[in-house]
């Protein structure tokens, strides 16, 4: 199952590789060479199907847990002062994504979209320190009775050149359910009340949809 930012790329991909498979097996003699090219581009086309894959995911859906966004590593885990939205100090949780990660964005909670914004900016490589801050990103925040607001971040990275957000204002927001897409690796930061009990581990992998982020009892 492939999601549906990738049905156009996709399909451009195959038509190019097909496309060159065959001028490669008229015009290239040498057999070692003709064989080397045409594997190279079938594990390009691999690839590209690979990054756009859409995998079904069994979300437990509970009102006191934020589930993963995204596919990653976590790569931060600390408190900070959250200046957009909330002005005050948060947990930051950050998920870092690889080219080969599955890149589709779930919303953390079920709830209230009360805030979703973009904003152009810089693609500095992901784990930079300004990243949050400076390179193009989209900023959402949902809203329960039980968890409170819970603001998720996707950002750019290097490699990343576009981010794609459906989360607007005063939509419903079902925990788990495709929220946005952000092609060719990138991280999407957390920003959690105070009192969440953090249930992951700096450099944990996890899985988006799945693998609970944090508990609120």
């Amino acid at each position: 199952m492939f999601h549906k930012e990738g049905y156009k790329i996709i399909l451009i991909t195959l038509v190019v590789v097909i496309a060159s498979i065959f001028a490669i097996d008229r015009f290239i003699d040498i057999p070692w060479l003709r064989l080397a090219l045409m594997i190279g581009m079938l594990i390009f086309l691999v690839l590209i199907l690979q990054f756009f894959r859409n995998p079904k995911r069994l979300t437990q859906l509970e009102d006191h847990t934020v589930v993963s966004p995204v596919d990653g590593k976590v790569v931060v885990i600390e408190e900070v002062f959250e200046k957009e939205v909330f002005n005050d100090k948060r947990i930051q949780v950050s998920v870092f994504m690889s080219p080969i990660n599955v890149h589709v964005t779930r919303y953390p909670i079920s709830g209230n979209v009360t805030y979703s914004k973009y904003h152009p900016g810089k693609y500095l490589v992901a784990w930079h320190p300004k990243a949050s801050e400076e390179n193009e990103r989209t900023t959402v925040v949902v809203e329960n009775e039980h968890f409170g607001k819970v603001l998720y971040r996707q950002i750019a990275g290097a490699l990343a050149k576009r981010i794609v957000n459906y989360a607007k204002a005063e939509d419903k927001a079902i925990q788990g359910k495709d929220s946005g897409f952000i092609k060719f690796g990138s991280r999407v930061d957390l920003f959690l009340p105070l009192d969440a009990d953090i249930k992951v581990a700096l450099n944990q992998k996890v899985r988006g949809g799945e693998s609970i982020i944090a508990e609120k009892l």
